[in-house]
């Protein structure tokens, strides 16, 4: 099938009509370049001056002045329901992507973090359905979670990805990425626990 004109510009609102929808996951739905296809089969291109948070914008206008519309797709999830104010602490205070709701919070699959709010009481069904977690501080942008192995980034393009503005509140990588605290100093990798110290650091858990 012959691909649809490409992406001209993001869309803030809904238009009158649109032509057709395409589906994304939480991951997908940050992007800079990448060929996208509607749940019709059609494709387009889209090619944004930086990477962009999809969650921030209703769809696409085409080349030709059609408009796609991005819908956030379902992916598997974890429910939390308990004491929603504790559990929300400690999933901030992991940089975890959180959806909030009245009577309870959902985060992507992630066994540890799972298993860290068994500890503390949670009960934790599991899903599937679209995920939308809060934006950054103000309101825009992603929170930068830390990957566990619960999620596959693989259509995530990262491209131009800038963390400029990113704050890890506490996070001390540096040059040696992977090494971090949770503001108390303790310095640990998830990914190889038990590693030698980098250089110049005194203190790991």
């Amino acid at each position: 099938m012959t691909d649809l004109p490409p992406a001209l510009r993001l869309l803030t609102k809904a238009p009158a009509n649109w032509r057709a929808e395409v589906l994304l996951a939480y991951d997908q739905r940050l992007l800079r370049r990448k060929r996208l296809e509607t749940v019709t089969g059609e494709g387009f291109l889209v090619d944004l001056p930086a990477v962009t948070n999809l969650d921030d914008f209703w769809g696409f206008e085409l080349a030709d002045g059609s408009a796609i519309r991005v819908v956030a797709a379902a992916e598997e999830v974890l429910v939390i329901t308990g004491d929603l104010p504790r559990l929300a602490w400690h999933i901030g205070n992991r940089h975890t992507p959180c959806q909030i709701g009245p009577d309870r919070l959902v985060i992507r699959a992630d066994h540890v973090i799972e298993a860290m709010l068994r500890q503390l009481g949670a009960r934790i069904p599991r899903s599937v359905e679209p995920f939308a977690p809060e934006g950054g501080a103000y309101g825009t942008g992603r929170t930068m979670g830390h990957d566990h192995g619960g999620h596959d980034h693989g259509d995530h393009d990262h491209g131009d990805h800038d963390h400029g503005g990113h704050d890890h509140g506490g996070h001390d990588a540096g040059p040696d990425f992977g090494w971090h605290h949770h503001g108390d100093g303790q310095l640990h990798r998830h990914d190889r626990p038990g590693s030698p110290l980098p250089f110049g650091h005194a203190k790991a858990r």
